[in-house]
């Protein structure tokens, strides 16, 4: 089964639809207010209007006030939501939505220890160790990830046209998860590249 692809850190309209022209499968909306790729409720409501049927719209959230996440909801058709703090099974689970929880991948853990800790997660998330939680277009030691993981992985962490087909290869993934990495090489965190959004699905796909 070919992986999922999702787009993050979107926050322009222009970027949602090469994502969606591209054949993105998700699209994910930040809610963490420190990060560049915020977006508040108005615009994360725009944008989600712009998303065609079948395709899935995550929302990140960071150690979020429980409100925050329901008032979120109340105002966004998100479909997944995405935990990458210090959140547990029973913080994830009492928003009565699917979720997927992030690890931040390093030496010593043990990720399938970690995995266990959240039986009711559709999929754990596998990111760099980074200062700040994702977004930071760093790649980790794939040798990390232990072959006996029973639960499905979405790989994230410093993936790109040039390196995602391999990721897909060693790893087997459910899905693909990309922000910086399809993003404009001036720097602008959040901004998009059409041709790089193109690409990435493109090596996906032909993976």
């Amino acid at each position: 089964m070919k992986p999922r692809i999702k787009i993050c850190g979107l926050t322009r309209l222009e970027d949602l639809r090469s994502a969606v022209d591209a054949g993105a499968d998700a699209i994910g909306l930040v809610f963490y207010a420190k990060s560049p790729r915020h977006v508040d409720l108005a615009l994360a409501a725009e944008l989600a209007r712009a998303v065609p049927p079948f395709i899935t719209i995550v929302g990140l959230f960071v150690n979020a006030d429980p409100a925050l996440v329901r008032q979120t909801l109340a105002a966004v058709p998100i479909h997944l939501l995405q935990f990458h703090g210090d959140e547990d099974e029973a913080y994830c689970r009492q928003f009565d939505r699917p979720f997927v929880k992030a690890a931040r991948v390093k030496p010593g853990m043990d990720l399938v220890q970690y995995a266990s800790a959240f039986p009711s997660a559709q999929a754990i998330l596998l990111d760099a160790f980074v200062d700040g939680y994702g977004g930071g277009g760093k790649v980790f030691d794939w040798t990390l990830v232990p072959k006996d993981l029973k639960t499905p992985i979405i790989l994230s962490g410093g993936l790109d046209s040039g390196n995602v087909a391999d990721a897909i290869a060693r790893l087997r993934p459910a899905a693909v998860d990309v922000s910086s990495g399809v993003e404009l090489n001036d720097g602008a965190k959040g901004i998009k590249d059409a041709e790089k959004i193109r690409a990435f699905v493109a090596a996906v796909r032909a993976a």
